[in-house]
């Protein structure tokens, strides 16, 4: 009898985004226990930081275990009430935002030297910061709207203002380094500007300023594998019924805020543009495993690239496992092939480890 690959499922962590990643997480350990070929660990990362071993994919509770993960033996994670280590075969990171999404982690990954799902260190850095992501998607050819940089450390109002002006309005104020919609804000006048930016500057030291499109179409792709094999799926679509944009009252607050359409219904040639597009970017970054890139689409029908997330949402009713169900690619076979991905490519840094060695 084949013995059960050990999945250890991270999840919860230090972000404003810590309660969707336990949801988040609660689908993928279901998931991955019915398909009856792995054995789950689940390990919960507490708004400190701290690392517990539960018993089942949940929020803290009296039960949880602390533990720590150590380089030796390598990639375990040390018991130390029971004094024993637990080695997972594959480290699979539901963390969305800070400290899970945006490098941090998978560099810590990379020293326990395991094998995990999704994007390595530099991909998932650059997608994070939504600066670097345009700038790279910019380069690349794929259209961008305008935006401005402001930090906490320089902070020129004037200046700002200004290029508002000749901008228009609205603008959107974001967070540069954040998910889920947090500390963004629709500016429609210049009463709005500032108040917008020093919410923002709560969540982050740099913001980004952005020229935004009135009555815009969002659109998600998703995207699964790495170089050549990656698979962009069909466009989905998010109509909001209630709020002016995709916020995180809209995504995880408000019962019925928004509709999703998967496929989208979109002109044939813009939904290929979007998909094509989305794996120039993904590509771009050296990405591997998984990812959705979203756009806008404006009335004229030009579609702006305007952010990718490297561990985007991963519950059922997500917009990624959705997007995949609707290109023919079953939840189940996802998880399966960024599991084997992982596997794959850490096999891949071994062997090239071991050749500068020799």
């Amino acid at each position: 009898m084949t013995e059960k690959l050990n999945i250890a499922v991270l999840y919860g962590g230090k972000s404003t985004e810590h309660e969707v990643s336990v949801h988040s997480a609660q689908t993928v350990c279901q998931m991955l226990q019915q398909s009856g070929t792995y054995q789950v660990t689940f390990i919960f990362i507490n708004r400190q930081g701290r690392w517990f071993l539960q018993k089942a994919c949940s929020e803290a509770t009296a039960q949880d275990v602390e533990i720590t993960p150590v380089t030796l033996p390598q990639g375990s994670l040390f018991i130390p009430s029971e004094n024993r280590f637990l080695k997972p075969d594959v480290f699979f990171p539901v963390l969305h935002g800070a400290n899970g999404e945006d490098g941090t982690l998978q560099g810590l990954l990379e020293l326990l030297d395991v094998p995990y799902v999704g994007c390595g260190v530099l991909a998932s850095a650059q997608a994070m910061d939504k600066l670097a992501a345009k700038a790279m998607a910019r380069q690349h050819g794929v259209p961008v709207l305008p935006c401005r940089a402001v930090s906490s450390a320089a902070y020129d109002k004037a200046a700002l203002e200004a290029w508002v002006q000749q901008t228009g309005y609205p603008v959107f104020v974001k967070p540069v380094r954040l998910g889920s919609s947090v500390g963004v804000t629709k500016v429609k006048n210049a009463a709005q500007l500032h108040p917008a930016v020093a919410l923002a500057l709560r969540f982050d030291t740099d913001v980004m300023v952005e020229k935004g499109v009135e009555n815009p179409r969002e659109i998600f792709c998703g995207l699964l594998g790495e170089g050549a094999r990656v698979q962009a799926s069909l466009c989905g679509e998010l109509k909001m019924l209630q709020s002016e944009f995709f916020d995180y009252q809209a995504k995880y607050i408000t019962a019925g805020g928004c509709e999703t359409r998967v496929p989208a219904q979109l002109p044939a040639e813009t939904a290929e543009e979007i998909r094509r597009q989305s794996m120039t970017i993904f590509k771009a970054l050296n990405g591997s495993g998984l990812a959705r890139a979203d756009f806008l689409v404006d009335g004229a029908g030009k579609a702006w690239f305007s952010e990718i997330n490297t561990l985007p949402g991963l519950s059922l009713s997500s917009l990624y496992p959705q997007l995949f169900e609707a290109s023919g690619v079953a939840y189940a076979r996802v998880l399966q092939q960024l599991v084997e991905l992982a596997l794959q490519v850490h096999r891949r840094k071994k062997t090239l480890s071991m050749e500068r060695m020799g």
